[in-house]
């Protein structure tokens, strides 16, 4: 376990945030999006930065993989595709919610005893498959209900209470932080509640490529590797059908990639290999590009990132530009692998 002085964590400062892609249409720059990129090396160095990547950030989803390592080591006893569920911003789909439901049973609990903000699921096609139902929002929809049924079956093997599990200080959500502290190295910086109402933990940059790292090359069978392993496995249950990110690890072998709302990325190899990015306006459209950049700036053979280049501008229905990069992220032909 690492020093857990305040002094440690993560400076909570505006970001410093340069340009990371550009909105190029027509040859003309139209936009320009501002974020960081950490590049590390399989020796857990930094071997690229842009950017801020050490001052406090949100994470988001991005930390949902920490978060299920921190679970395994309370006793949860999950695997396979219902693991790469707990550890999931899913889409909604009907696998997802009966995932969701398995874990629940598994518990002996029920969807009344989740505590995450009902909502309609994440697929815009699911999402309007249930409107036309006239279905309502449920908090087995919601993107984070695997984690949330994962959290609480982690309180029930434990003995610890229920009601109260997304309160920062049941044991539940401490042992949570101290697994954040101890992948990431260093302290959160602060405590926020995230979107579905779990608490939230400031890192750095810098701090979730090293959790992501530390979590692909652990040895096999430790809590670490067998999130690492279900997550790749079932890579469309930890997000779902037609996602960038299930894409993403389809198509780099080996990967293990999460994605976060507001615009972060995080991915990591086999060998500790690892990126993240924050696009500094939370766009989602800049995000997979800028993060593919960074995986072949890191090594990654570029032929298997030409699908992840980002959507084409349109311009009276044809295409017209497209969200570029910036060169610094070129790949730097030292490290490029066959």
């Amino acid at each position: 376990m690492h020093s857990s002085s305040p002094a440690d964590a993560p400076l909570v400062r505006e970001p410093l945030h340069v340009p990371v892609a550009h909105l190029v249409r027509g040859g003309v720059v139209e936009g320009i999006h501002y974020g960081s990129v950490v590049v590390l090396g399989a020796d857990g160095r930094v071997r690229f930065r842009l950017g801020d990547i050490e001052a406090a950030f949100y994470p988001r989803s991005a930390l949902k993989p920490v978060q299920a390592v921190a679970m395994l080591r309370a006793g949860l006893p999950l695997d396979g595709e219902l693991l790469s569920l707990a550890a999931a911003s899913h889409s909604g789909e009907e696998r997802h919610l009966a995932g969701t439901r398995r874990i629940l049973e598994l518990a002996g609990l029920a969807e009344d005893d989740l505590r995450n903000v009902p909502d309609m699921p994440f697929d815009p096609v699911v999402r309007d498959a249930w409107v036309r139902e006239g279905r309502m929002p449920s908090r087995l929809a919601q993107n984070c209900s695997g984690k949330h049924a994962a959290m609480l079956w982690t309180a029930k093997l434990n003995g610890w209470s229920l009601d109260d599990y997304l309160d920062p200080a049941h044991p539940l959500q401490r042992k949570i932080a101290a697994t954040v502290e101890d992948l990431t190295g260093r302290p959160a910086a602060r405590v926020t509640v995230d979107g579905c109402g779990a608490p939230l933990f400031a890192i750095s940059l810098h701090g979730l490529a090293r959790a992501l790292a530390r979590i692909t090359t652990a040895a096999p069978g430790t809590p670490e590797a067998r999130v690492a392993d279900a997550m790749r496995e079932h890579a469309e249950m930890a997000s779902g059908t037609g996602r960038d990110v299930a894409a993403l690890m389809r198509a780099v072998p080996g990967l293990l990639a999460k994605d976060g709302f507001e615009g972060v990325q995080v991915a990591a190899l086999p060998d500790g290999t690892a990126i993240a990015v924050k696009i500094a306006d939370g766009a989602n459209r800049a995000r997979i590009p800028v993060a593919a950049a960074a995986l072949a700036r890191a090594g990654v053979d570029p032929a298997l990132l030409t699908e992840f280049a980002g959507e084409p501008l349109l311009g009276g229905g044809e295409p017209v530009g497209s969200v570029r990069p910036v060169r610094a992220l070129d790949p730097d032909p030292a490290t490029a692998r066959a």
